[in-house]
């Protein structure tokens, strides 16, 4: 590791051990095969202005700074941008986590034929959260295919990350009222919306006081990078209190422009006490996933 790499491992252990935690719950990180990643680090590259990605490295090193982090149990997010396309990620993602036993065994979907097939196979495999794209997969989460997707992860009771928000570009299905549908039909779903509903942030703090099973994760927000585009509203802090139970660390690692530290630190500038930091970096994700 680089000096950089030392002072920010540092850094990230502090966190975590001033909090009295045994290390860190990250829901939200991404491994997939190396050449969809490539395809994902491919369009970072090109947007402007340019994303740069901190942690471009090969899988190996990718998942020794996690553990010499601290972070005890991860994700690997991955998802579909067209038909034919998710059983093999799910495939895919089976074997990475058999070889990888502190990931949380990830699974995903699309509307096509056969979903409801594929997707009970993947929890027969050991599936412990699935990830639903609705900004890239350019799908509503209400199609029709979907529907008894929806009902057998809500009767497992399979938590899914799913990014519905319509940051950073907004798409036909994106925002709160598409997945508001699907919880009205399927209220108890375990959703974790991802980067907190990003720019939605207050409509999508409401669907959690709504329904008791929809957490929301700290993914990008409340950063410098986030902040200057979508900043999250002062006046919502206090509703960020009250869902204390139901807000988990997500980090988006590897595909972050800033330093891992930076996601941790900035936790402490909202106006939340150090049981809300514990829960939120540690104990939420150890309850919701039986850790």
């Amino acid at each position: 590791m680089t000096r950089m790499d030392d002072l920010a491992v540092v850094s990230v252990q502090r966190f975590w051990q001033e909090l009295g935690l045994p290390g860190l719950i990250d829901v939200h990180t991404h491994f997939m095969p190396q050449r969809v990643l490539d395809k994902v680090w491919a369009y970072f590259d090109a947007v402007e202005p340019r994303w740069h990605i901190t942690y471009r490295e090969e899988e190996d090193k990718r998942l020794a700074v996690l553990r010499a982090f601290g972070v005890r149990a991860f994700t690997s997010m991955l998802y579909p941008h067209k038909p034919d396309m998710a059983r093999w990620l799910n495939d895919w993602s089976a074997g990475f986590a058999a070889r990888t036993p502190d990931c949380l065994h990830t699974a995903t979907f699309f509307p096509e034929p056969g979903v409801e097939g594929y997707v009970r196979a993947a929890l027969e495999g050991g599936a412990r959260v699935f990830k639903a794209h609705v900004q890239v997969g350019a799908y509503d989460p209400g199609d029709a295919l979907l529907d008894p997707v929806w009902g057998t992860l809500a009767e497992s009771g399979t938590p899914i990350v799913i990014h519905c928000g319509s940051g950073p570009d907004p798409g036909k299905y994106t925002g709160p009222e598409p997945v508001g549908r699907v919880l009205a039909r399927h209220p108890r779903l375990r959703l974790i919306i991802a980067h907190m509903g990003l720019p939605e942030y207050a409509d999508f703090l409401a669907l959690a006081e709504r329904y008791e099973g929809v957490h929301l994760d700290t993914t990008m927000a409340f950063t410098d990078f986030t902040e200057s585009r979508w900043p999250f509203p002062r006046a919502e802090w206090g509703r960020l209190a009250a869902l204390g139970d139901r807000v988990l660390f997500g980090s988006d690692f590897p595909n972050i422009p800033y330093g891992y530290p930076h996601a941790l630190d900035v936790l402490t500038r909202i106006g939340q006490d150090e049981e809300w930091l514990r829960a939120v970096c540690y104990g939420n994700a150890a309850r919701l996933f039986g850790i």
